[in-house]
């Protein structure tokens, strides 16, 4: 896969160096680097994702999460795993298939809390997934996701505050999620001080 043309404005997911720790430490703990284990059900093992996910479990002891991400890369799936400038480039992707299509409107209000969030300081890493794009400090301190084609959640990390106004809770802090409340952002005069200021409380509660 290509390394991106300019300097990306996101950051390689943390799950990417825990997939590259597993691929250096694969022969040790496995017997078989990843290369010779895709090289094995090349050669041997059977057709479908599934069916060679149960083949290394059954006949080479491999343990279930990891059995299913060598059979699914065997698919060639996942090929960003562990390497952090394909990461960059499917991130990319990521965010033109969130906020393309029926929900291309959204875009203009995606980019606008980026920037907005990209500016809070040096330490702050965007990191997309399919669905979301997380923003880390320490740890998640905000979250933007396409609720519907009209709306975006704007979530936030901020513990047991009470709800205000147009700051909701989620629900997630009785579940110890990381997300605990959102502001709902549909035009642009949402991104307004109210949220720029939570976005800062939940920056700063996240210093070390």
């Amino acid at each position: 896969m290509a390394k991106p043309k300019k300097a990306s404005r996101y950051s390689p997911h943390p799950g990417v160096g825990m997939v590259a720790g597993w691929i250096q430490t694969m022969k040790e703990k496995t017997g078989r680097t990843l290369d010779e284990w895709l090289d094995l059900l090349a050669a041997q093992g059977p057709e479908g994702e599934v069916e060679r996910r149960d083949w290394l479990k059954r006949e080479h002891g491999v343990g279930n999460h990891l059995a299913g991400w060598i059979a699914a890369r065997s698919h060639g799936k996942g090929l960003e795993d562990g390497d952090p400038d394909a990461y960059l480039v499917a991130a990319e992707r990521y965010v033109d298939d969130m906020f393309g299509g029926p929900r291309a409107a959204l875009r203009p209000l995606y980019d606008q809390l980026l920037s907005l969030c990209l500016n809070l300081g040096d330490d702050v890493r965007i990191s997309p997934a399919q669905t979301i794009v997380p923003i880390y400090r320490n740890h998640v301190i905000a979250q933007i996701k396409p609720a519907t084609k009209t709306r975006i959640d704007f979530g936030l990390a901020l513990g047991d505050t009470p709800p205000e106004d147009r700051l909701v809770s989620t629900g997630g802090y009785e579940k110890k999620d990381r997300i605990t409340h959102k502001i709902a952002v549909s035009r642009m005069e949402d991104i307004d001080p109210f949220l720029e200021k939570w976005l800062a409380i939940a920056y700063e509660r996240d210093a070390k």
